[in-house]
């Protein structure tokens, strides 16, 4: 699926309340009928999977996900994989092909405990989630939070290995969805934003203003997340009982705002300066809409801040 720049355009122009209003709305609709999913594999397993790349909103999905299910009476948890990340040891840790440790790798994940929780949690016996501190690198089991499953009680697990075999392939019975900002932006047939720089723009943002990372590390780790995702996640986007589209076509009018101060922040002796300066360009098709018009729950609150969501 591609939006329409001239649109996009035009419904800013017009009426920009009524755009957001529309393309939230729409989202919702999404996140209603993952729910019709899960509440009719309820009687299978209490347990949803939800995988999707880096930057396609899986947190804040989760968590309206979770939102929607209990106004519909079913009491739901929205629970972090990140979490269940291990304690890495320097010397078995996996590597990328360049030698660096592989954050992006499923071996960096407790898939033993996962699977031992997931049983637990569908005989109504309590676990303790884990707490990892991403500071210390380093998982904290003292903080972990209880958790236990009344009958008709649901447990949302969100991360990008959601769906792996060593997960999913465990627990096939489980309501499994996948969701990414797959959407390009088009003038009529010229490719205007691809859907991927919808991901890392929400990346850049998030780890700029809220992570102190610089837009210049992010795109260097770009290169080995986008590898991640093409080895670890899209080849088992299949699992999913339901796919959807988490891009908003409100988002790169929004982004604009934050993105284009950062991407010319960066020296131009940066190896990645062409490819920022392209980005840049991209954005200035985009008539702008003040970020003040977000509505506090929308996605995109996850990654330029002032939502109605917690964010650990």
């Amino acid at each position: 699926m591609a939006y329409q720049l001239q649109e996009i355009n035009r419904r800013i122009r017009t009426d920009v309340a009524e755009f957001l209003a529309e393309c939230d709305e729409n989202y919702a609709q999404r996140v209603s009928l993952a729910a019709d999913k899960i509440l009719s594999n309820l009687e299978h397993s209490p347990i949803v999977l939800l995988s999707g790349p880096s930057g396609s909103g899986k947190t804040t999905t989760a968590m309206k996900v979770a939102e929607e299910l209990r106004r519909r009476g079913v009491n739901s948890h929205a629970v972090a994989m990140d979490n269940y990340f291990v304690t890495m040891n320097p010397r078995t840790a996996p590597r990328t092909p360049e030698g660096a440790i592989d954050y992006e790798s499923p071996l960096c994940m407790d898939m033993d405990l996962l699977d031992q929780h997931f049983t637990a949690l569908s005989r109504g016996e309590e676990i303790l989630v884990p707490r990892f501190e991403f500071a210390r690198q380093m998982r904290n089991d003292s903080l972990g939070t209880p958790l236990k499953l009344e009958k008709n009680e649901i447990a949302v697990f969100e991360g990008i290995h959601a769906l792996n075999d060593d997960i999913a392939g465990r627990h096939p019975e489980a309501t499994k969805l996948y969701i990414s900002a797959r959407s390009n932006i088009n003038e009529g047939a010229v490719l205007r934003f691809k859907g991927t720089w919808m991901r890392l723009t929400r990346r850049a943002v998030r780890d700029y203003n809220f992570r102190g990372t610089g837009v210049a590390q992010t795109l260097d780790m770009w290169a080995n997340v986008r590898r991640g995702e093409k080895l670890y996640i899209s080849p088992f986007k299949n699992r999913a009982d339901i796919v959807f589209d988490s891009s908003l076509p409100y988002e790169v009018p929004v982004m604009k705002n934050y993105a284009i101060p950062i991407l010319q922040s960066v020296p131009e002796d940066n190896e990645r300066h062409d490819e920022m300066l392209d980005l840049v360009r991209a954005f200035e098709h985009f008539e702008a809409i003040d970020p003040a018009m977000v509505a506090r729950d929308s996605l995109l609150r996850e990654f330029i801040g002032g939502g109605s969501y917690k964010y650990h």
